[in-house]
This record gives structure tokens, sequence and C-alpha cells, in this order.
């Protein structure tokens, strides 16, 4: 199987993955839930079966049309709006009641500087961790044969974590758009784990890359790269099938809270597995390539 002499179909269809997400993060962007926009949470309980329908009739009869509400379990909803004051709380509440006898459990408010202040900490978060798997991978590759060079282990696998990112991005700024879907700090805290997961798969291929280059340094860097490819196949497709099973599990089985936690693992390790693949190591043999054709026309210009 060639896998490295067809990237440019595994390109094309990275591409054709990522390119509506990207569109719709232009027009639409992703929705951010109460973490990141700031407001109110009210989670509350009904001693008896009342539909959804019937709490948001309740809640735009308040004047919150505009409320978020989600099942969160047996009669348990969870209701976000704007940021309430004492009036505005007792109004909703109010109308709540009208749907049927409940118990509130929680009742949260985040202010928008605390919201801000998530968004840069998210931001730094994902730019700190993107530059030290740079530096480390350059640094464990650090002794890698030549004509490998070990920073471009690290950037190749940062450019395959970013495919990565863009393409969860994308899915849940369609899905917010059209299934009121909204990404929250755990958001965040499953883009981190995508990012080791997809990484720890991409570091898999390109150890057995260095093996193999110090094992058979008479094949060419494109199908050592191939074999490599081919050798931990099976090993990282296993892996990464028996975590989806555990998440999609979760996800169906788990609470309105964690799906979408669960829903972005599910996409991104998917997703990581791929470019880990099919992204991660090809772009490594294109840049290579381009490299030595750029070092033999300067070298060609130098000898004539």
């Amino acid at each position: 199987m060639n896998i490295i002499g067809r990237r440019k179909i595994w390109y094309l269809i990275s591409l054709i993955l990522i390119l509506p997400g990207i569109v719709a993060l232009f027009l639409w962007k992703i929705p951010t839930g109460l973490d990141f926009k700031g407001g109110s949470l009210l989670d509350i309980q009904y001693k008896e079966n009342v539909s959804r329908d019937k709490v948001q009739e309740s809640v735009n009869l308040s004047g919150f049309s505009n409320a978020n509400i989600q099942l969160s379990g047996d009669n348990t909803y969870i209701i976000k709006t704007a940021p309430l004051d004492q009036e505005n709380q007792k109004k909703l509440t109010d109308a709540l009641a009208k749907a049927g006898e409940y118990k509130q459990n929680r009742l949260e408010t985040v202010g928008p500087t605390v919201s801000n202040d998530l968004k840069k900490r998210a931001i730094i978060a994902v730019i700190i961790a993107s530059l030290a798997i740079i530096i480390y991978i350059s640094i464990a590759f650090r002794k890698v044969p030549r004509p490998a060079s070990s920073w471009r282990f690290g950037v190749c696998a940062v450019l395959a974590l970013i495919h990565d990112l863009l393409f969860v991005f994308g899915v849940f700024a369609i899905l917010g758009h059209f299934l009121g879907y909204e990404i929250d700090s755990l958001f965040i805290t499953a883009l981190l784990t995508i990012m080791g997961f997809s990484v720890h798969d991409t570091i898999v291929v390109f150890d057995r890359i260095r093996e193999n280059l110090r094992k058979s340094p008479s094949l060419d860097f494109e199908t050592n790269v191939n074999n490599s490819i081919l050798q931990t196949l099976n090993r990282s497709l296993n892996t990464s099938f028996t975590v989806l099973i555990v998440l999609f599990s979760l996800f169906l089985l788990g609470g309105a809270s964690l799906k979408t936690f669960t829903l972005a693992l599910l996409v991104g390790i998917a997703m990581g597995t791929y470019s880990s693949i099919f992204n991660a190591s090809p772009l490594l043999v294109s840049w290579q390539g381009w490299s030595a054709r750029r070092m033999s026309r300067i070298n060609q210009k130098v000898s004539s």
C-alpha cells in the first residue's frame, strides 16, 4: 500500500473535510456558552414529567425567548440566559413554576470579565501546548539521521494538530448554527486532550521513521516513511477504535452536560487518527522533497 505516493489525494480529502467548517466559522462563528460570554445558568428538576416544549413555552412567556434550554436528566433542565438580576430571576422562576412544581438545584452567574479572562487563558493554553510540542519533538528527534531534520518533525506534528482543531471548530460552528450547540470550558479541556492524543499517535509513526532511517539508509526517504506508516497502522487504528467506542457510549448514555465535551473528543480523536497517518508523515515527505529540490537548484547555480 503506497500511502505516501497518494499524499495529494489525502491533502485533497483533508481540504474537503475542513473547508465547510472554515466557511461556517466565517459565516456564523462558534456559538459560545455561559463560560465564554457571561450570563446566568439555572438548573431545575420538575417533580412530574414536563416536556421541553412546555418549559420553552414558559420561558418565552416570561420574555426570555433567547434562553438556551437543555435536558440534562429525568425532568431536569439547564436554562442559560443573559445575566439575571433579582427582578428578572424571580420573573423567570415564576414563569417556570407555571409548567409544574420543581426544585432549583443551582443558579450561577458568570460576569463578562471572568468570561473574557477564560478566553485569553484558553488561547494561551493552546499556543503554549503547540510550542511545547514543537520543542519537545525537536529535542527528542535531534539525532534523527540525515536528510531528515528534527524541527521539521515538530512543525509537521503541529500542522497536523492545527488541521484537527480546525475540523473540530468547524463542526461545532455548523452544529451550533443548526442544532444550538454551545462550547464551554470543558470544550477547551477536550481540545487539549485531542492535541495530546493526536501528537501521541504522530510520535509513534515518527519514531518508527527514525528507526527505519537508521536501519535502512539505502532506501530513499519516501520509502522509509511509507514503510513506517504501514508498520504502525494497525496499532494506531486499534488504539483509536477502542477509545472511540468508549466515547460513543458516553455520548449516548452520558448526561447533557457532557455531550459537548464527549462529542468534541469523538470528532477530534477520529480526525487526529486520520491526520497522524495521512497528514503528518506525508507533510514531512513533501517538505523534504521541496527542500531537496531547492538545494539542487542552489547547487546548480553555484556550479554554473
